[in-house]
Formats: C-alpha cells, sequence, structure tokens
C-alpha cells in the first residue's frame, strides 16, 4: 500500500502551493490547522486568529502571485499559518524565542512579510502606499490588505480608505469579520449574490447604467442614485464603504475554499478601483477547545493540543495590572467621580476588574487610542477623574491628543500605563520603551514610576486625589516582587522620593521596576567594601532635586537605572545637575537605561541582562565609574 506524502510537505512556498488543484485545499487545510496547533501548543502565542484564517490565508497565496503581489496582515496576531507557507515552517517551532521567528510579521524575516506589524489599523495604509508606488513605477502588482472587524474601528483605516477612494487606487482590502461583529453570512443566497457582484458581467452592467444616469436630468439621476444605493445596501449592506468609494462584496463564509477561490479572483482581474471583501471567519475554528473558548484562545501559553490546557506557572506575587485593578476598585468605592477608560484593551490594562464593580463608570472605546485620550479629557473638563489605562506602545498612538488635549489644558486625566518596559516574547513592538521621554518633556505633566506593586498602590491613590494636572504612572508587566501591600494606598507628596538603603560612597537612584535589583546590588558592592544608598525616586516630573542635591554632594559616584529609552529620567536628572552645577565637583555619574536599538523577543530576565540593567549590570556600572574592572571582594 503506497502512503501519500502529505500535501504540507510539498508546499515550501507559495509557488508550490499554486500548483495544486483547487479540490486538494481542503485537505492542505486540515493539515495546515493541524501543523499550527502543533507548533503553538509548544511555542505558546496568538492561536485563535490564526486557525481563522487558515482557509483565507491558503486562498491568497494560491490565487496571488506572491511575493510580487503584495499580502500585508493587518496587526499579524494571524499570521502564524502565512509563516508556514512561506518558508519558514522549520522554524516555525522557535515561534516568539530568542533567535527565533517573530510572532507578528517583519521586513527583515522574509520577502513575505511586505510590511511589519504589531500595531493595529495600519494595513489599509501601507497597501494604498504600495499601491500608488506600483503606479507610479508603471508595475502591473496586486496590493491585498487584511484588516479584522475590530482593527477597522480605528480611525486610521477610514482615513486609509478615504484615501484610496479619492485616489481610484488599485487596492483589495479584506475585511476578516470574526466576531460577526457587521453581519453574518446569510447562507448561499449571499454567497451566489456576492460571486456574482464580485464578475466582470455585473460590474460592467453597473458602470454602464452609471454612464446611462450621469445623461439623465439631474432630478431623476438622483432619484436613480437614491435607488440604486438602497437596493445595493438592501441586498449586500455595503452603503457604508461605497460611500468610501470601495467597490463592496460579501459578506462571504471564510472558511469555504469553493467561495473564496471565484471571488478572489474575479477581484484580482478586475480593473475596478479600491474593492472591499467582506469575508466572515470564526476565531478559533477547527479546534474545539479554541471553539468552545470566551476568548477563542487568543493568546495562550503552551498547552495540551488533545485537552488545551494551557502550562500556568503558580505566581508568586500579584500581577501589577490586578493591583492596579483592585487599586483602582478601592479608590471608586470612596469617590463617585472616578471612571475607568480604556482601548479595547480591559484584561490587558486591570479595567475589567473596574467594570465588574462599577459597569456604568466603565468605557471601553475600541481599538481607539486617540479617542479615549481626548474622551477622557471632556469627562476631567467636566469635574470626573478619568483612569484612561493604555499599554505604554500603545499610548504612543494618542500622543497629539496627550499634547494639545491634555497637558496644554492641564486637565487632570490620569494615565496608568502597563506593560511599561520590556514585554519578553512580544517583542520591540510591544516593549513600553518611551513614555518616560515624551511624558517627562510636556509641561506640568507629573510623571510616576513603581518600584513595587505596595508603591502602585499609593500612586493610585495619589492619582484619585491629584486634581493639578495629568499624571501618570507606569508599571511593569507580569508578577510584583512580592511585597506586603498595604490595605489601602497612602497618599504620595508630589515630587518627592525616598531612601530605601543608606551608605556612603556609591548613590543607585531608581526610577521605577529596577529597584529590587538596585537593592540586591548594594548587597554585592558592600562586599567590595562600597558602601551604597538606594533611593527610589518614584517621580521624574516634578524631579526631586533635593534628594538628587543631596545624592549628588555626598556620593563618589551616582547611577540612575530605569527601564526606560535613553532622553527619560537619567536625561531629568543630568539635566538638573548640570543646571545646578553639581556636576562641578567631579562626580562619576552614569545613566543606564535601555540600549539604543530595538530589542527582539527574549525572556524578559533576558532583556533585562541584555540590557545591563539587572543586578550584575548595575554592580558593573558602579565598576566602570569607578574604573575598577577587576575588583575583589573585600573578604577575598
Amino acid at each position: 500500500m503506497t502512503i501519500e506524502t502529505p500535501l504540507l510537505d510539498q508546499v515550501s512556498i507559495p509557488a508550490d502551493l499554486r500548483k495544486l488543484d483547487d479540490e486538494q485545499l481542503p485537505q492542505l487545510a486540515k493539515e495546515l490547522r493541524d501543523e499550527m496547533l502543533d507548533a503553538v501548543s509548544v511555542t505558546g502565542g496568538h492561536l485563535g486568529a490564526g486557525l481563522g484564517v487558515v482557509e483565507l490565508t491558503i486562498a491568497l497565496h494560491h490565487v496571488f502571485d506572491t511575493p510580487h503581489d503584495r499580502i500585508i496582515w493587518d496587526v499579524g496576531h494571524q499570521c502564524y499559518p502565512h509563516k508556514i507557507l512561506t518558508g519558514r515552517r522549520d522554524r516555525i517551532r522557535t515561534l516568539r524565542k530568542e533567535g527565533g521567528l517573530s510572532g507578528f510579521t517583519k521586513r527583515a524575516e522574509s520577502e513575505y512579510d511586505p510590511f511589519g506589524a504589531a500595531h493595529s489599523s495600519t494595513s489599509i495604509s501601507a497597501g494604498l502606499g504600495m499601491a500608488e508606488a506600483a503606479k507610479l513605477s508603471g508595475t502591473p502588482r496586486n496590493v491585498v490588505s487584511i484588516i479584522g472587524d475590530g482593527s477597522i474601528t480605528a480611525g486610521m483605516a477610514y482615513e486609509a480608505m478615504n484615501n484610496a477612494g479619492g485616489v481610484d487606487a488599485r487596492q483589495i482590502v479584506i475585511l476578516n469579520d470574526n466576531d460577526m461583529s457587521i453581519a453574518p453570512p446569510t447562507g448561499a443566497m449571499s454567497h451566489y449574490l456576492a460571486r456574482l457582484v464580485s464578475g466582470k458581467t455585473y460590474r460592467t452592467i453597473r458602470e454602464t447604467a452609471k454612464h446611462i444616469n450621469e445623461r439623465l436630468p439631474e432630478f431623476i439621476a438622483d432619484k436613480a442614485r437614491k435607488t440604486e444605493e438602497y437596493a445595493r445596501g438592501f441586498w449586500t449592506g455595503g452603503t457604508l464603504f461605497e460611500e468610501l468609494g470601495f467597490y463592496y462584496v460579501g459578506p462571504i463564509d471564510g472558511h469555504k475554499l469553493e467561495v473564496l477561490l471565484p471571488i478572489l479572483r474575479n477581484v484580482r482581474d478586475s480593473d475596478q478601483g479600491p474593492i472591499l471583501v467582506h469575508v466572515v471567519t470564526e476565531k478559533g475554528k477547527g479546534y474545539a477547545p479554541a471553539e468552545g473558548a470566551r476568548d477563542k484562545l487568543h493568546a495562550v501559553a503552551r498547552f495540551n493540543v488533545v485537552t488545551g490546557e494551557q502550562a500556568k506557572s503558580i505566581p508568586n506575587a500579584p500581577s501589577y495590572t490586578k493591583v492596579f485593578g483592585q487599586s483602582l476598585v478601592q479608590e471608586a468605592q470612596e469617590d463617585d467621580k472616578i471612571v475607568g477608560v480604556t482601548a479595547a484593551m480591559p484584561g490587558g490594562t486591570g479595567i475589567d476588574i473596574f467594570q465588574e464593580a462599577f459597569p456604568e463608570r466603565t468605557y471601553d472605546v475600541g481599538i481607539a487610542e486617540q479617542h479615549a485620550v481626548t474622551f477622557a479629557a471632556g469627562l476631567a473638563s467636566e469635574g470626573y477623574k478619568p483612569f484612561c489605562a493604555i499599554y505604554s506602545t500603545f499610548l504612543q498612538r494618542a500622543y497629539d491628543q496627550v499634547v494639545h488635549d491634555v497637558s496644554i489644558q492641564q486637565l487632570p486625566v490620569r494615565f496608568p500605563i502597563d506593560r511599561a518596559g520590556f514585554v519578553g516574547a512580544d517583542g520591540a513592538t510591544h516593549a513600553g520603551s518611551f513614555d518616560i521621554a515624551y511624558l517627562s518633556c510636556l509641561p506640568g505633566f507629573t510623571v510616576m514610576a513603581a518600584a513595587d506593586e505596595a508603591e502602585l498602590k499609593h500612586m493610585v491613590a495619589t492619582a484619585a486625589a491629584y486634581d493639578e494636572g495629568p499624571l501618570s504612572f507606569r508599571y511593569p508587566r507580569g508578577e510584583g516582587v512580592g511585597v506586603e501591600l498595604p490595605d489601602r494606598g497612602q497618599i504620595l507628596e508630589i515630587g518627592k522620593g525616598r531612601i530605601t538603603r543608606e551608605g556612603s560612597k556609591i548613590a543607585l537612584l531608581s526610577f521605577g521596576s529596577r529597584h529590587a535589583d538596585c537593592l540586591q546590588a548594594a548587597e554585592e558592592l558592600e562586599e567590595y567594601g562600597l558602601s551604597t544608598t538606594v533611593a527610589d525616586a518614584r517621580f521624574a516630573k516634578p524631579l526631586d532635586t533635593e534628594l538628587v542635591e543631596r545624592l549628588a554632594r555626598n556620593h563618589e559616584v551616582l547611577i540612575t537605572v530605569e527601564e526606560g529609552s535613553t532622553g527619560g529620567f537619567g536625561a531629568m536628572v543630568l539635566h538638573h545637575l548640570a543646571a545646578s552645577g553639581a556636576l562641578d565637583v567631579g562626580l562619576k555619574i552614569r545613566t543606564l537605561t535601555m540600549p539604543d536599538v530595538y530589542v527582539d523577543q527574549m525572556s524578559p530576565a533576558n532583556m533585562i541582562k541584555y540590557a545591563g540593567l539587572d543586578t550584575k549590570g548595575i554592580v558593573q556600572a558602579v565598576f566602570s565609574a569607578l574604573d575598577r574592572r577587576d575588583a575583589q571582594p573585600a573578604s577575598a
């Protein structure tokens, strides 16, 4: 008996896939889904979204001439099947690991990734740029942007579609509707109509009718336009997209290859301007544990393929996110002006904890960080106390609103900034690198960072009480350091840090999450006869200048430590010391920050080590400042 070679083993790159017959593709889909499940069970990562686009991924690479034709995946949560089909199957079990494949699309990784992504709602804009570049260079090329029903809610997507419609771009947008938030398919008739309206005959008739309509008297033409628009909206729901200049096709079942393939061929061969194909898929498709899970197993740790049970480590301390959410509830129980705002990340930010207690005071505005910030500013202008909880990396998307709508008006919007610092497997795109720098430069902005989970409770209480202007407090991803939590947070004095260990020769001044490493470094430095002070700055702005000057005046070496980019807390300290003349006494000072590069995915501990922000790195910075690189412990 002959055992046939699995189809997936015959497909190394999309050119191999295009050699297969349409009838073979459902079997390939099954094999691809199984391969993805097996890989992610080992690596962890984003599972549900990729399972939902297996058929769509196959259809796209079967119909379009990639990599010459461009396929741009929005965000990239769903790109694992794409990676398997584009020459990276042999490395798929290195996903999100140090030296391995990125969990998102990445230009440096493959020619099949024409545009890198990890933040949402960029694919249509990027695709439009590529489509116009092809037109300018006279290169025949299809450009396909795939965007989810969540991502398309962001304003940037509509800005891009408005632009694409305005220039009549040769661009295809596929709306991957995996939550049925717009409209589910309506059975065979819907599929038939979608295939019909994407075909050349229908397009020709419709365009002819439009030309005839232009010759009619205005009042008749207007009636005809409204009738045609009503009919299109009634049958296919495409009116909104057509108002933006897109030719709408759908909705269609994204798991039926016999439906997907002819429609994609029709739009590929069309000479129409921008086209939007509305595809309905099921997140987690084909894997029962994902289909039955509330979140469709969007993001998972390593798991058992048979049961879906994930490998979970037992936490040693509560997560910072949980501490924030619970602390905010405590404050809100005493203050009915406190409101929670998030941009599609209630679970990731801890706002879901607040939402359970105060649903009427919680606002999830969707993937719309710009709107979230200005919405919070509006609440603050009317006397409410909005806590606008956004990841550091996503707050970058709303920077103009932070400056123009909040900072200039000195409105007391509170910004809890989760995922501050390195984030591990998600790499550079999700690292909270720049918020210290981009907020500390704003006049009147109070910028805090929590050294541990108890300090975070204090900062939540401080933010609730503070109404003099905008305020932020940052904290890292993951669990706290294990300190005892107070029953209730205390209100901190604005602009005042604290000494946590007294010494005489070396001063370690930390801002935020590396404070525990500074304490450990002080212990090690004592073994070398170097008496060390450790201070927790708490505030980058307003800076505790009295504390900084005291440390500079009474110590030979001052090391600032922060899990943020250059230009942040250390720069604030240097600026003050230079202006005050404290550097004139010969102080040896070093600023430890994230390296001035984008750090690819690796474990958080290795990221900290690579940056020199761990205990060893801090000790080495002291020896470097003292020019004692070969120092030995005093007991040696």
